[in-house]
């Protein structure tokens, strides 16, 4: 009804009201939490498999190595100064992981990967996917306001909303504002930021099951070596088949559009599960530092991603 609006931050919009509206909550939190549980993890994996079908590996090699490796560079620092931040704050847990994760590469799809990989609990996911929106929202409604105080045009502002904002959907709602060629390029950038999820979310797979292996069998503060996680997540691997599929050319347009639109009833339903779980009310009382990492990151990978236009404009 709303084209403009990005469908998977109404989701999770939504989801939020339902778990603090008095008259709602009631259900979200009694008779339907199994089922918005489920959806926040088994559909979450398979939305992102189909999520590959919006890659092509020969689109991101047409952007050239020089900007390939610009953008790896970004999604690298970003994610690695998020992490520090995180640690730096004392978040708990995989928290500075997930919200690593979200920033740096593509908004809730990622947080909920990285999760799967790391064996996180369901409910520690709940706060990183609503800061990822928080401030994937907010950078639809700041980033524009910016292009002429920093002379971009609808070129390089739509590389910099392609390579500092978190989820797909929101980096249309940033760059569409300055035209279809913004549009384009910002796409283009973006997915191949997506690119990037399947080696990190193994590297991540890889050190959980590393430290799986040295920890004592009583212990129940990982899994233990009797059920180590797999090195390469299933749904990972379905992710790369589908990048294999829509570069190979098989798949016609309609096909495409079939794809997607499963993707996005698939990872529209995951976040309104997952924020049918965020108590507002908790956060503002506890998650405070949370939200400080995530303004910080935020900031961060809006500042390197506007390097990397400069530096790809050279």
């Amino acid at each position: 009804m709303v084209p403009s609006l990005p469908a998977m931050t109404v989701a999770v919009t939504l989801g939020i009201l339902a778990a603090n509206l008095p008259k709602v909550r009631s259900h979200t939190q009694g008779m339907l939490r199994p089922g918005l549980d489920f959806a926040g993890r088994r559909f979450m994996r398979a939305g992102i498999v189909f999520l590959g079908l919006k890659l092509s590996v020969v689109d991101v090699l047409g952007l050239g190595w020089t900007a390939f490796v610009i953008i790896v560079g970004v999604v690298v620092l970003a994610f690695a100064g998020t992490y520090i931040l995180g640690r730096l704050f004392r978040l708990p847990g995989d928290t500075p992981l997930l919200i690593a994760a979200g920033f740096s590469i593509c908004g809730a799809s990622a947080v909920g990967a990285m999760a799967a990989a790391r064996r996180t609990r369901h409910g520690d996911t709940i706060m990183p996917v609503a800061l990822v929106t928080l401030c994937g929202t907010l950078a639809i409604a700041c980033l524009p306001l910016l292009i002429a105080p920093l002379s971009l045009n609808p070129i390089q502002f739509g590389q910099w909303a392609g390579a500092s904002v978190h989820d797909v959907g929101q980096v249309v709602a940033t760059s569409q504002v300055a035209g279809t060629a913004a549009l384009a390029a910002a796409l283009l950038v973006k997915l191949t930021r997506v690119l990037l999820l399947a080696p990190i979310v193994f590297i991540a797979a890889l050190g959980t099951r590393r430290y799986a292996r040295r920890i004592k069998p009583d212990s129940d503060s990982r899994p233990t070596t009797a059920k180590l996680p797999p090195l390469v997540p299933l749904f990972i691997l379905g992710f790369i088949l589908m990048i294999a599929l829509r570069s190979s050319g098989w798949l016609n347009p309609e096909m495409l559009e079939f794809g997607v639109l499963i993707q996005d009833v698939l990872l529209g339903s995951a976040l309104f599960g997952l924020g049918s779980a965020v108590s507002m009310r908790e956060i503002l009382t506890s998650g405070l530092r949370g939200t400080l990492v995530a303004l910080l990151s935020w900031i961060l990978i809006a500042a390197l991603g506007y390097g990397a236009v400069m530096l790809i404009s050279i």
